[in-house]
């Protein structure tokens, strides 16, 4: 499988300028590639093939004065940029099949846009130094943080520069399946929400951080200080740094969160399940800042990856199972409640629920994953045992458990004004509490009237 590591980079000044030259020569390639299938698409001519294009807009291109200076630059660099350019029509024309998820046409690159990246192969022959620095061609020895070792050599490197002005060398690797965790008989279905950013199948609730609310004082503070900067300036420029370098801060605790959570969950769950929620829907309503908040998505990628890495089992269920309708303990399904609903009761077996922990439960079921018990169950009804052999039926209906001779739909019978449903519940209720009084003796006083009051 591949793995990404990412790595800060702190380059010096004349190290700077050259990743800005390297950056800008790869944005311009990249821009006439695309200027030039745009010219072909627009005449009606089939796309000028990469080959072609790299002779036209690299090696000759440096023979000119307008574009003299491309040959201060690696030309790897420049035929990376050209590759980039033809896997996004790829993806593009992928899309348009079916083939996977639809996505824009290439568009221009822009010298302001928030992220700029060049790519180094082994052709460009960069390495890591004995003093583990990275050594990049017509760039120098840059100085690297290196927080963990790679699993293997890579073969290419990328760095890149964000909104925020940092630099991070970012390796793809091959690598295999890292060693399987201890094998576990516990499985977990994950209800994702706002208040409480995860509700898990076994009752536990963690709250949702909220970096960005937690933040948003700050961010206003600096976003006032660069509305009043000229446009233009210096003092512009170093105000919007500071601005990118608080949301910056706001993304790193987000994946940090993400990232000790999913691992957590993963090592201790043999199975885990979510649902496939809408979060671009989600993020058209009036709750789209809490939604990007949250950061959904990335939570669920970093589950599945990980399921994929450690030997575990991921299960993602559809977004239109009635997690929330549906009661845990019986299976009857209630139907839909406004959010402002927070616990309900069954109507079929009088359970008393938790919204969060029984769609929890509710989202592990659906994957076919056998949980622990319900514990969204808050105030249980005390129901007689069985007189009789369980999974026995009566003139060919299944019986409710606990009950003997209630059937499946007479309990839905028995509303007002229905006299025969009505005769079928009193019957039930008295053959109930005879049961209890026979058994008296044995229960004690306290928990015969809990029993009479639950059956009643």
């Amino acid at each position: 499988m591949q793995l990404r590591y990412s790595f800060r980079l702190y380059p010096n000044g004349p190290q700077r300028s050259a990743l800005a030259q390297a950056f800008g020569c790869a944005r311009v390639v990249y821009n006439d590639a695309l200027r030039a299938r745009e010219i072909a698409r627009t005449a009606g001519e089939a796309f000028p093939r990469i080959g072609g294009l790299s002779k036209l807009l690299i090696t000759e291109a440096k023979k000119t004065d307008d574009r003299a200076w491309l040959g201060e630059v690696s030309a790897v660099v420049l035929q990376q940029s050209l590759r980039d350019l033809d896997t996004a029509y790829r993806n593009f024309f992928d899309g348009l099949k079916g083939k996977r998820p639809r996505m824009g046409a290439p568009r221009f690159k822009s010298r302001k846009d928030n992220r700029q990246a060049v790519r180094f192969t082994a052709n460009a022959r960069w390495k890591i130094t004995t003093g583990g620095d990275l050594s990049l061609p017509k760039i120098g020895v840059v100085r690297v943080k290196w927080s963990r070792s790679l699993p293997s050599v890579p073969s290419t490197v990328t760095v890149v520069k964000d909104a925020a002005d940092r630099y991070f060398a970012s390796f793809v690797v091959e690598t295999e399946p890292d060693e399987m965790l201890l094998g576990t008989d516990a499985a977990v279905g994950i209800d994702l929400g706002l208040t409480h950013f995860a509700i898990l199948s076994d009752g536990t609730k963690i709250e949702s951080p909220r970096f960005l609310r937690r933040a948003e004082k700050k961010l206003k503070r600096e976003q006032r200080r660069l509305s009043r900067k000229a446009k233009g300036s210096g003092n512009r420029a170093r105000a919007r740094v500071k601005v990118a370098r608080a949301h910056a801060q706001v993304v790193d605790a987000r994946r940090e969160f993400h990232h000790q959570l999913s691992t957590k969950i993963i090592r201790e769950n043999q199975a885990v399940a979510v649902e496939d929620l809408a979060v671009k829907g989600l993020a058209r309503t009036r709750l789209a800042k809490s939604v990007h908040d949250a950061g959904w998505s990335a939570f669920v990628a970093m589950l599945e990856y990980k399921a994929a890495r450690y030997g575990r089992t991921f299960h993602r269920i559809g977004r239109f199972e009635p997690t929330s309708q549906v009661c845990c303990v019986c299976g009857a399904k209630d139907g839909p409640k406004p959010l402002r609903v927070r616990f309900w009761e069954c109507q079929e077996c009088g359970a008393v629920l938790d919204r969060d922990i029984n769609a929890a439960i509710n989202v592990a079921k659906a994957a076919g994953l056998a949980v622990s018990a319900c514990r969204a169950q808050i105030r249980p009804i005390l129901v007689p045992a069985q007189r009789v052999e369980a999974g026995t039926r009566r003139d060919g209906q299944p019986t409710v458990v606990g009950i003997p001779g209630l059937q499946a739909g007479e309990r839905k019978s028995s509303q007002p004004g229905d006299d025969e449903g009505g005769r079928k519940a009193v019957e039930v209720s008295h053959d109930a509490l005879g049961v209890l009084d026979g058994i008296e003796g044995l229960l004690g006083d306290q928990v015969l009237n809990y029993a009479r009051r639950g059956t009643e």
